[in-house]
């Protein structure tokens, strides 16, 4: 009878300690299949440096001549069924995982094969990718946050604040703080941002001059000349400028987006979305008119509807409660002509922050917090149709910011355009926030 192996991998830039891998396997029985991973299943089980897509990979493994067959990994526990269904005789993988699959000793032997020494993947991205060495220019609120997430990004490595942009007070003994601006960019290749709006522009701008690539917090500027004047400059000068908005590269969002435009609830009519926060230390937050409600929360709440509703917008109506020059919670109405959507945001106040998208056919609920979201069901008028889907997050959600941001960093020729195009639409919905909005005043 025909002996059955199977083995499985990410095989990222596939280099000689791959093809000796799969060589070994090979020779351990007559049918080879090889699985590889999906790009959704790498970055919800964390793993994201890697630096090619799937049909990438998957054509390098079949140019080796060496796989049989080959399939998609796509979700944790798929190793069993593929053993039963594929009738597997051997599992094999690499020594460094040796006890890992010992469970699948139940279903079929199991056999760690020795790696091939002083080569891999992560060595050659690093060599062909240096790492990004990233400070801090302007600290707030997600500062401590990125810091912590960012110590889990291989490609990524905050060392520097600008000490006399350090609003917040924030304290790291892990980093070098700069009073000389001049040393400070010389330190690093990419700046974040984490400050008010209104400071957006200068600090981008003076970025930019000194050669660093951007990532700011949103919103990024506070109007369209603005905008348009630092993209085309960075464009020339190779460099890349991106916003700050985690939630859009969650991997439940980006499946929740792909199911939409499937039909899977038909043709949506309404959106109604909310965000808000009470902070711990809501009494001693830095207050200005370039931060609270709409300006914390516009570009994650915006985003999806956008992305679901398109780029027309025919009417917009806002409301907001203000006290001493801060806005604590934003309500808008937008009109798109077929459909309409609603949203609220809160600062220093609370509501339900949760997403219902309707449909023709159904509609979608993501349960509060959504911008975090990691599950989402898709409901019918029969309840017993509900189709629930979880893709789960690691860390507190910038992980996959980052890895976007290095992204574009390692291919400058994308012109990061999809990002300027949503920056232009959120300005062109912010314009309208400030001559559309109706205020209440406390």
């Amino acid at each position: 009878m025909m002996k059955k192996v199977i083995t499985y991998g990410t095989y990222d830039l596939l280099h000689h300690g791959h093809i000796a891998l799969l060589e070994r396997a090979k020779k351990l029985g007559d049918y080879l299949i090889v699985g590889v991973t999906a790009d959704a299943f790498d970055k919800r089980r964390g793993k994201l440096n890697v630096k090619q897509p799937l049909a990438e990979r998957i054509e390098a493994i079949r140019k080796t001549g060496l796989a049989d067959e080959i399939i998609i990994e796509e979700y944790v526990g798929q190793k069993i069924i593929d053993i039963q269904s594929y009738d597997i005789d051997v599992f094999t993988v690499g020594s460094d995982w040796v006890g890992k699959f010992d469970y699948l000793k139940e279903y079929c032997e199991v056999v760690y094969l020795p790696r091939t020494e002083g080569i891999s993947s992560t060595k050659i991205r690093t060599e062909q990718n240096p790492i990004l060495k990233v400070g801090f220019l302007g600290t707030g609120r997600t500062t401590d946050r990125f810091y912590k997430e960012s110590t889990t990004v291989g490609s990524l490595s905050v060392k520097s604040v600008y000490a006399q942009e350090n609003t917040y007070g924030y304290n790291n003994d892990e980093l070098e703080y700069y009073s000389n601006k001049k040393e400070f960019f010389d330190s690093i290749d990419a700046v974040y941002i984490d400050s008010s709006a209104d400071k957006h522009y200068s600090m981008i701008k003076e970025s930019l001059e000194n050669d660093c690539h951007v990532l700011c917090n949103p919103p990024l500027f506070l109007n369209r000349k603005e905008a348009i004047e630092l993209y085309d400059y960075a464009y020339k000068k190779g460099l890349i400028l991106f916003e700050a908005e985690k939630t859009r590269y969650f991997p439940a969002l980006t499946h929740l987006l792909l199911q939409l435009k499937s039909g899977i609830i038909g043709e949506v009519k309404d959106i109604d979305i909310s965000c808000s926060q009470i902070l711990n230390n809501m009494d001693n937050v830095v207050k200005n008119k370039y931060e609270g409600s709409f300006y914390d929360w516009s570009s994650t709440m915006l985003f999806p509807i956008i992305s679901i509703l398109g780029k027309n917008i025919d009417e917009c109506k806002m409301y907001s409660f203000e006290k001493n020059n801060f806005s604590y919670l934003t309500k808008g109405i937008l009109d798109f002509g077929k459909a309409t959507a609603t949203f609220k945001a809160g600062i220093g106040i609370k509501t339900e922050g949760h997403l219902v998208i309707t449909g023709t056919k159904g509609y979608v609920y993501v349960p509060s917090p959504w911008w975090k979201i990691d599950y989402f069901e898709v409901r019918y008028e029969d309840l017993r149709d509900t189709k629930k889907y979880f893709y789960e997050y690691k860390g507190n959600g910038f992980r996959y910011l980052m890895l976007e941001f290095i992204k574009l960093i390692n291919n400058i020729n994308v012109n990061n355009a999809n990002n300027k195009e949503y920056c232009m639409l959120f300005l062109d919905i912010m314009e309208k926030y400030s001559q559309a909005k109706v205020s209440l005043y406390e």
